[in-house]
């Protein structure tokens, strides 16, 4: 199953609720991944806020073209959760 983001909704500072076609939904705390010549511009949160999800891309993305990998967020948004740590791993973020 391919995990894709189903709905978004910004919290505050660089967090977002989202909801995965897995049913599951969580927090996402995005300010590590604003790094990089896309991203810089986003660490302004008034423009982080204007994320959208793309329906085609299933993910969230941003006017200026940025966008983060669903399993990224799924990551952020569930990292503490030890039992998903060799999704995790076989995804390259641990």
């Amino acid at each position: 199953m391919f995990l894709h983001v189903k709905e978004a909704k910004y919290l505050g500072d660089y967090k977002v609720k989202v909801a995965f076609n897995n049913g599951q939904e969580g927090v996402a705390d995005l300010a590590e991944a604003l790094k990089g010549p896309v991203f810089e511009s986003l660490t302004d949160k008034s423009k982080f806020a204007t994320f959208v999800v793309d329906k085609e891309l299933e993910t969230i993305v941003w006017p200026n073209g940025a966008d983060l990998a669903p399993e990224y967020i799924y990551f952020q948004a569930f990292k503490s959760e030890q039992e998903l740590n060799p999704q995790f791993k076989q995804w390259g973020y641990i």
